[in-house]
Formats: structure tokens, sequence, C-alpha cells
């Protein structure tokens, strides 16, 4: 015997005909009715990525498009976009009665997911056994075809060098090499709407920013980042790269999620005016935000003033300086010590853990 179809009001039909696409409360959920060519459709109006309001986006065609991350599913059949049909969300009866709007309390069909293997950045944050692994991040723009002397990315190189003399592994980054997006703002659209891995990250395969990522989460027991000054702040390129990075510390605030745990960043500065304590303040609070740990005096600087005649000079003196490329190589020892005393304690609890398991057993 057939069940009899419960039919509930959700308002007067000529007030959803007034908007392509609008929410509607349905008992104790939202649904997305949609009104296009004299047709009403009805979907869920939640998103099958990460819960997305349906009803808040807009009609491309006969798919309603997410606003957080433009996910497309048939407005009436809730089916997605051709290619992708079976990842779909409920659709509902509709019908326009007595100048009324009438849906079904229960959907006509289930949501379906595709299955797909999840992003490689979604791999548990384990460290992996080996030496300690030092990450250089260079962040001075420049032309790649006439690249000039650039005195942070320099100093980078001493450090990552003195680096390697203690066996430690390293790997140096620039950020001049990857095509990367800039930050799309999903966060000013919803929090949920910024997601780990990064939205962009997670929809576009050939964004580069992968792989700082990849080395900031999974790979670097020590973050060196190096930046000039330009107008008194960081680079363009560094700012850049941590606004996209703000989807780290967004785990944290919604689901508590530290994704960098026992690591230490540090900092190298140079450029041609004063500014260093304004750069390196944003610097050591944005990476301290997302989870790592400053050792001791956490950066170096280097700031030759506003005279040109002192900036003609510059690249000379930088690049032969040996006080600054002392400094350098402190500045690695420094990170180095603390992120051994880091993983030494790591491996000591580890220990404890396991002792006390096999007590128990």
């Amino acid at each position: 015997m057939t069940e009899p179809v419960e039919w509930i009001d959700v308002g007067a039909a000529e007030d959803f005909k007034r908007a392509p696409l609008r929410e509607a409360q349905l008992g104790e959920r939202l649904v997305a009715v949609s009104w296009k060519d004299g047709k009403f459709g009805v979907v869920s109006n939640v998103c099958n990525h990460v819960g997305g309001p349906l009803g808040r986006g807009h009609i491309e065609g006969e798919f309603v498009v997410c606003p957080w991350h433009q996910y497309r599913f048939h407005r009436c059949t809730g089916e997605g976009e051709p290619g992708y049909e079976a990842d779909k969300v409920p659709a509902y009866g509709v019908k326009e009665q007595n100048g009324r709007l009438l849906v079904t309390a229960k959907p006509t069909s289930k949501r379906g997911h595709l299955a797909h293997e999840p992003h490689p950045l979604l791999r548990p944050t384990e460290r992996a056994p080996g030496p300690m692994r030092i990450a250089g991040i260079s962040t001075t723009a420049m032309d790649g075809k006439y690249p000039r002397f650039s005195t942070s990315e320099h100093l980078l190189d001493v450090a990552l060098e003195h680096a390697r003399s203690f066996g430690a592994e390293t790997k140096l980054i620039r950020l001049n090499a990857l095509k990367f997006r800039h930050c799309e703002g999903y966060y000013s659209k919803a929090a949920k709407a910024c997601t780990w891995p990064c939205s962009i990250t997670s929809a576009d395969p050939a964004d580069e920013l992968t792989e700082v990522y990849d080395t900031a989460v999974h790979w670097a027991d020590v973050f060196l980042v190096s930046t000039p000054i330009r107008w008194g702040a960081a680079s363009s390129l560094y700012y850049k790269m941590v606004e996209r990075l703000n989807c780290v510390q967004n785990q944290i605030t919604l689901n508590n999620k530290v994704l960098i745990r026992n690591k230490v960043a540090a900092f190298i500065i140079t450029g041609g005016q004063d500014g260093i304590q304004a750069v390196a303040g944003q610097m050591m609070g944005f990476f301290s935000e997302i989870g790592f740990l400053l050792p001791q005096f956490p950066f170096i600087a280097h700031s030759l003033g506003w005279e040109f005649e002192e900036m003609d000079r510059n690249v000379e003196l930088v690049a032969h300086s040996e006080a600054l490329k002392a400094g350098a190589r402190d500045l690695v020892n420094r990170a180095a010590e603390m992120s051994k005393a880091l993983l030494e304690r790591e491996l000591a609890r580890a220990a404890i853990e396991r002792g006390g398991r096999k007590a128990s057993a």
C-alpha cells in the first residue's frame, strides 16, 4: 500500500515567483526553491560539498549554483552537473494550489555522493622518522628571466647551507617561482566555506601553493621565512601566501583541529628603509597564530635607511657581510635547537604512552 503524500504549505506562490531562487522553511529544515520558465523546482538547501546554503546561490541554466564553492545541482532533480549526475542532493515534489506553494514533507529522491580519493593534504599529520627538516621560504619578487640579487634570499641560502652542515635536510621554496591564486575570500562568505585543504587548492589542481601547505603541515620541523621590506611592510608575495594560510588557522577556530604542532618558525628581514619591528611583529603574530613556536630572538634583520647612496652599496654590503652571515647561521642554530628539544620531548612522551599501554595490557 502506497503511503499518502504529505504536503506542506511554504508560502504564497507569487512571493516565490519574484526571485529565481530563494530559501524556504519546510518544517524544521530549509529547502531551495527555484522559479524558471514557468516551473518551480525544490531541492535540499544543503550542498554536498561542505553544506553551503544552495538557496542563497544563483541559477545558471537549469542548475542551482552553491554560493560557497560553485557546486551545481539540477534545480528540479537535484542531480549534479553533466558528468557528476550521481553527486546529487535530495529533490522534493512541488505544486501550486489555490495561490499557495506546496512542497512534499519528505524528499522524492535521495542524496548521493561520488566516491573520490581524499586530497593528499588530508593525510594524518604524523612526523615521519628521519633527520631534522628545515624549510626556507623566500618571498622576494623579481623578474624570473632577469633576476636581481636578493639580500633576504641570500641570507636564507646562508642559513640553509649551515643547516645542511649539521645534518639537517633542507628545502628552498621560492614563492616567485610558484603559480598560485590569491585568497578569494571564502571566509567572508561563511567561516565553514574556508576549508582544509584550501578551497582553491581542492578545486584547482594547477594551484601550486600545495607545496607550501605540504611543507608547513607535513614536512618541516623548522620554517624559515625571508622577506624584503616594501614600503614598511613585508613583500606582496608574503601577504599573498599568508592570506591563503588562513585555512590552517580556521581549522582551529571551527574544529579545534591544530594542524601544526611542535614546529618552529624564524624570520629573515632585509630592507632599504626602516620598519623592521612592524614587519617582524606581524610575522611573529601570524605564525604563532597558526601553531608555530618561536625560539628566543626569532628573527634577524638588516636595514640601510633612506638615502639612495646607501642603497647603491646595500647589495655589496649584505653580500660580503660576515656579521650578517653569522647572524643567519646563529638564527638557524637557535631554531634547530628548539626544534630538537620539541622532537625529543615528543619521543619521550610517546615512549611513556607505549609503556603505559603495555603495563595495562
